[in-house]
């Protein structure tokens, strides 16, 4: 058996054939048939060898083609006992295994396959009897346990298998007749040795029974399961056939299987499911008209109304969403600069979650519907929740169901009624929160704006976790310093100033005298309004930041003309009619016929200059004001009188300036002992106005060195009006809202604004109007701000000379702004914006 073979070469798929084993399978393929006749007409011998199996290729008996590579080296030499043709066209084959043997060549061209190959001798290691008597032992055993669990083997051949003494016939035995992998059958072959051959038919033995064993397992669970399943069903059906004989009319049954299709429709996660199934297997236990049955009715209807799958596919193209923006809005630039921005990440990472944008500002300047707005352009559903005045934690987490008239809280709610799960909800009025014994609303808030939990925000009625990351939300704020530092650190702040007289004017003419108009059954060829009836209007009539009331005063007036027009179309009998009415126009001469008079006087600066009083500029909240600062010295003891309803910060300030004023009585022809022997007296006019905030030193001290420099004092330019902190050592420090200040100087006829240094950056802020009808300037020192305010000499001090008047000219601006500082007449605290 040492001499090489030539003979024709069989590659099968999936099949391996051993020595003395008989196999029969069928061939299909023509050169495979051909190979089979070439043996059965040379010696009847033939090479049968085993592909090697990739996860792509079919199993199948044979192939046209085959490589070298595609084969494993060891085959059997089996000798062709028969060939027979089927009715199907086939030919099936019985061949008998003689001997291993090693592939060398093969050739695949035509007409059959042709291979070289090397016979292999068999091992002629002996074990002995001990352990050979072990190794039998074992593999019966296994045998045994495999019999057990695989499918049924004829019995008189396990018999046989189970009685044979010699150890390989015995292998020989299991090979043949167990299902094995092809790769582990030609494993067996190619081992050599009957040790080694007995050892790995154990190895794969107890493997195949591992996996046997896991499988009926896994039967016996589903099947277990299953027979629970149809009891439970065969059970309830019993049930359901009994309540109807006994003639239930609500039948908790077909109630319970209502809720179960709705529930397994959702497609909830499974302890989710489980957990509101179990909540619908309560009404079989409960009378249908038990509190207790309403209790789990009530829970699982609002489970269910949630819009669990239900998402709104955003539609985000910023061209159009400016062009909305710019529709419902006039000017607020920045606030629609940073919308737009979220909206080009939002079109590059749709995902992008934790952007929760804070609007405050003012009543009235449109921040709800600025989120209004964002929810339109984004293609979203929206959903607004009013935060003003709530101070129960349940109103956002909800209260606990097993409470009577227990609800969800008003973020699920939003969700049900937004009907979508990604939603814009605006939190409006989130700095009017409060807490109480109930507990801090404000606390709860925070688990909902914070993109990293929730995710799974758990609504005490609901106990399922929501996914609140898809939703947009966007808060509203007058006051930011009265939100929670924890919860003002999860949002993004802009800040919306108040309106000025142009933007005011601007609205109303494009959008709220068409609202009115369409909103009354009017229109514009039936009554108007003119430019400068709206000036007016805005001037004289509303006193605001926003445009609330001057809404309101163009919705009076709208009234009045249909009055007036509906009041024309039916006189009375006898009376003619005109052919034709004249239009109504509102203009400043006639709105005193229909508004009554004045409510609000212009603000003007004074005719003369004046010793002791200096024009101050204040922040409110309904705008700038004009606030002139009064300074009376008297003879005394040194008391310092403050009256005007100044708060604390701003009786600091006058402490300061006095102080400043002190080390400059020697620059400024003051009494040095002044503070003995003078009384003091600062008012603030309007005192029924609270007023704080540290802006109003730089006018403080103006107005003392005014009132004490040169025994009469010295007068200050009416036409000049400044704003700025200051320091003991008389620097001049920033300040904010000048926006608003700037124009209230203008609105008042101020020619020059003294300005803080250090708000220069701000300039392209301010209105373009402001900046071309002020001149700003820009101070360090307290030095400059007096050579420019007081107009006379002083004995001995030149206060304006060319030179210092040209390093003023130097720090003229065109325009400065700075939002949210404290300033005289709010209560804010500083906080300068970078």
């Amino acid at each position: 058996m040492s001499a090489n073979l030539s003979l024709p070469a069989l590659p099968m798929r999936g099949l391996v054939i051993f020595p003395k084993m008989v196999l029969h399978f069928d061939v299909g393929r023509e050169k495979s048939v051909d190979a089979l006749r070439a043996a059965a007409s040379s010696g009847r011998k033939i090479f049968l060898v085993t592909y090697k199996e990739t996860e792509s290729e079919p199993v199948t008996a044979d192939s046209d083609s085959v490589s070298g590579d595609e084969v494993y080296k060891i085959g059997v030499v089996a000798e062709v006992r028969q060939i027979l043709k089927t009715p199907e066209n086939t030919t099936r084959v019985l061949v008998e295994g003689l001997h291993k043997a090693k592939l060398l060549t093969i050739d695949s061209r035509e007409p059959y396959m042709q291979c070289t190959v090397a016979p292999i001798r068999n091992s002629s290691s002996r074990l002995s009897e001990s352990e050979g008597a072990a190794l039998l032992r074992m593999l019966t055993a296994a045998f045994r346990r495999y019999c057990s669990l695989a499918p049924r083997m004829p019995n008189e051949l396990y018999q046989t298998i189970l009685t044979e003494k010699n150890i390989e016939r015995l292998f020989d035995a299991i090979v043949f007749n167990i299902f094995l992998k092809a790769e582990d059958k030609q494993r067996l072959l190619e081992i050599s040795g009957i040790k080694k051959r007995i050892e790995c038919l154990l190895t794969v033995l107890e493997n195949e029974i591992g996996i046997m064993e896991l499988e009926v397992n896994i039967h016996e669970q589903v099947r277990d399961n299953m027979e629970k399943n149809q009891r439970e069903y065969y059970l309830r059906e019993q049930m359901r056939v009994l309540s109807r004989q006994l003639g239930d009319r609500e039948d908790p049954q077909e109630e319970f299987y209502a809720y179960l299709e709705e529930i397994e429709s959702i497609g909830f996660a499974e302890d989710i499911e489980e957990k509101l199934v179990a909540e619908a297997e309560k009404l079989m236990k409960y009378s249908s008209h038990s509190q207790e049955a309403g209790t789990v009715r009530d829970y699982l209807d609002t489970v269910l109304e949630m819009p669990w799958n239900s998402l709104t596919k955003e539609k985000i193209d910023i061209v159009k969403a400016q062009k909305q923006l710019d529709k419902d809005h006039y000017g607020l630039k920045e606030v629609k600069e940073r919308i737009i921005e979220l909206f080009a990440v939002r079109a590059l990472k749709p995902d992008v979650r934790g952007q929760i944008i804070c609007l405050a500002g003012p009543p009235g300047v449109g921040k709800t519907s600025v989120g209004k707005s964002i929810a339109k352009a984004l293609g979203r559903k929206y959903a607004r929740i009013s935060l003003g005045g709530v101070r129960d934690e349940a109103e956002i987490r909800g209260h606990r169901k097993t409470y009577v008239g227990a609800m969800p809280g008003r973020i699920v709610n939003a969700i049900k009624q937004a009907k979508s799960m990604n939603p814009v909800i605006l939190l409006d009025e989130i700095d009017k929160m409060s807490n109480d014994y109930k507990g801090d609303p404000s606390s709860a808030m925070l688990e909902v704006l914070d993109a990293e939990q929730n995710t799974a925000f758990v609504d005490h009625f609901l106990e399922i976790p929501i996914d609140l990351s898809r939703v947009m939300f966007i808060t509203t704020a007058n006051n930011t310093d009265e939100i929670p530092p924890p919860l003002l650190d999860r949002m993004e702040v802009i800040e919306l100033s108040s309106y000025t007289g142009i933007e005011k004017f601007n609205i109303a003419k494009k959008h709220l005298i068409p609202k009115q108009l369409k909103k009354h059954g009017l229109s514009a060829s039936k009554m108007g309004l003119s430019p400068a009836g709206i000036y007016t209007l805005i001037d004289s009539y509303t006193k605001e930041a926003g445009v609330r009331k001057l809404e309101r005063k163009i919705a009076s007036l709208c009234r009045k003309a249909a009055k007036e027009i509906v009041s024309r179309e039916q006189l009375p009998e006898g009376e003619s009619v005109p052919e034709k009415f004249d239009k109504i126009k509102f203009t400043p001469d006639n709105l005193v016929k229909y508004l009554g008079v004045k409510k609000y006087m212009p603000e003007e600066i004074s005719k003369f200059d004046e010793v002791g009083v200096v024009n101050g500029l204040a922040w409110t909240s309904v705008g700038g004001v004009l606030m002139p600062l009064e300074v009376a010295v008297m003879d005394g003891t040194g008391k310092i009188e403050l009256t005007g309803s100044l708060g604390d910060v701003m009786k600091e300030s006058s402490k300061i300036a006095v102080s400043l004023v002190r080390t400059l009585c020697a620059k400024y022809n003051i009494e040095p002992d002044f503070y003995k022997t003078k009384d003091l007296h600062i008012h603030a006019p309007e005192g029924a106005v609270p007023k704080n905030g540290p802006s109003a030193g730089v006018a403080m001290v103006t107005a003392l060195v005014s009132a004490l420099s040169g025994g009469a004092g010295v007068a200050v330019r009416r036409d000049v009006a400044m704003t700025g902190e200051i320091t003991l050592h008389g620097k001049v420090l920033a300040i904010g809202g000048l926006k608003e200040k700037a124009m209230a100087a203008y609105k008042s006829g101020i020619k020059t604004v003294l300005i803080p240094k250090e708000n220069e950056p701000d300039i392209s802020e301010l209105d373009e109007s402001v900046r071309d009808n002020l001149r700003f300037i820009a101070v360090e020192k307290i030095d400059t701000v007096l050579e420019v305010a007081l107009v006379e000499r002083i004995e001995g001090v030149q206060l304006i000379d060319k030179m210092n008047l040209k390093r003023a000219a130097e720090n003229v601006v065109d325009g400065l702004s700075v939002e949210n500082v404290d300033l005289v007449g709010s209560k804010r605290k500083r906080v300068r914006r970078t």
